[in-house]
């Protein structure tokens, strides 16, 4: 029977070779605790870029185009500090996000002194990425970005240059949190700056200048007797031109409507990810593997950092620490297999059987 392009490629991938734990090198030493984690990828980099450069933008017109002009001291104020906390939090969630191992596996712990030691009884097997030859737990998947099996993995998302995993799950779905919540908050104080500024004081800027009809002939005689420019009134909207200012708050507008919808909609599936337990990836292949499943409040304080706190907003406390990994985690019973991964490696794990206690080592 001819196999289809997908289906020859895994054929490649389940080679013997790729299957036995003699052809993988030893794991590296693990570097001191607390080693920042970080992807070398050209367009990871240049999203996390742009990410800073929209909100250093959004900064920057809210700023000095509506607060710091603004004649309302108590408004600006107390728009400005809600807006730059919320745009610090927003960066912060980012780092964080992105330099937080999302939860790696050993890289190339497949070895045959490893899984030696697991002891492996009848009738269970390990799963082995050939990719990072590691041995996957439960709910891990390799990343061709990070080049890394994640555990939990939901999805990589190149606007914080990292998967998204057990450990960073928490700052991603902050990170959208605030985005969505500056976005909107720039939404409503564009929409307050054309209602009320531009009546009073571009109507004044507009009458100095000699453009509106009442004031058009008295704005000539009196350039034609002065010799010398009106004088615009300190208290215009804003220190740049009318024009300026209008393409400055259309473009926040367009940047806060796209990142809003964006945001918020990552945001619900992130947290529907979390309540159900239930991560992207496996919401998309439909796994259904026999597996104890976490309630869904537990899996939220699990992925927040304990019981409903303040903390759950702070992007700088972490979430419950990972318990590590036993012995028993790197094991599955063959029964979980999938039908089609049963189907597709049933000749390479009967050829592949190290012992006459039916061990398998099997490729994923």
């Amino acid at each position: 029977m001819m196999l289809i392009p997908t289906h020859h490629f895994r054929d490649i991938e389940r080679k013997p070779e790729y299957l036995q734990p003699e052809k993988c090198v030893p794991p590296p030493h693990p570097g001191p605790v607390g080693t920042m984690w970080f992807i070398r990828d050209g367009c990871g980099i240049a999203c996390a870029i742009v990410t800073w450069f929209l909100v250093l933008y959004a900064e920057f017109v809210v700023l000095f185009v509506m607060l710091i002009p603004s004649r309302d001291y108590v408004y600006s104020i107390v728009n400005g500090v809600v807006f730059n906390l919320l745009a610090f939090l927003a960066l912060a969630s980012h780092c964080r996000a992105m330099l937080t191992d999302p939860g790696a596996v050993p890289k190339g712990n497949a070895t045959k002194e490893f899984i030696e030691s697991l002891q492996l009884k009848p009738g269970q097997v390990v799963y082995k990425c050939p990719k990072c030859c590691s041995i996957k737990p439960d709910r891990a998947h390799h990343c061709s970005v990070c080049k890394r099996c994640i555990r939990k993995m939901d999805h990589h998302c190149p606007w914080v240059n990292n998967c998204v995993g057990e450990n960073n799950q928490k700052y991603f779905v902050l990170f959208t949190m605030y985005i969505a919540l500056i976005s909107l908050h720039a939404l409503i104080m564009v929409g307050f700056h054309f209602l009320h500024c531009f009546e009073e004081d571009w109507t004044n800027l507009l009458q100095a200048y000699g453009l509106t009809r009442e004031g058009t002939a008295e704005a000539r005689i009196s350039l034609h007797e002065k010799k010398q420019p009106p004088k615009v009134s300190s208290t215009e909207c804003s220190s740049f031109s009318p024009p300026t200012t209008v393409i400055l708050l259309i473009l926040l507008c367009f940047e806060g409507l796209l990142f809003l919808i964006f945001t918020s909609v990552m945001f619900g599936t992130q947290v529907h990810s979390i309540c159900t337990d239930e991560t992207g990836i496996e919401r998309l292949k439909r796994k259904h593997q026999p597996r104890e499943r976490r309630g869904s409040w537990k899996s939220v304080k699990e992925t927040f950092g304990g019981d409903l706190s303040p903390s759950w907003l702070n992007p700088f406390s972490g979430p419950c620490d990972p318990k590590p990994l036993r012995d028993r985690d790197w094991v599955r019973q063959a029964a979980s297999l999938s039908d089609t991964d049963n189907t597709e490696t049933t000749e390479e794990q009967s050829e592949e059987r190290k012992d006459e206690d039916s061990v398998e080592v099997t490729d994923e």
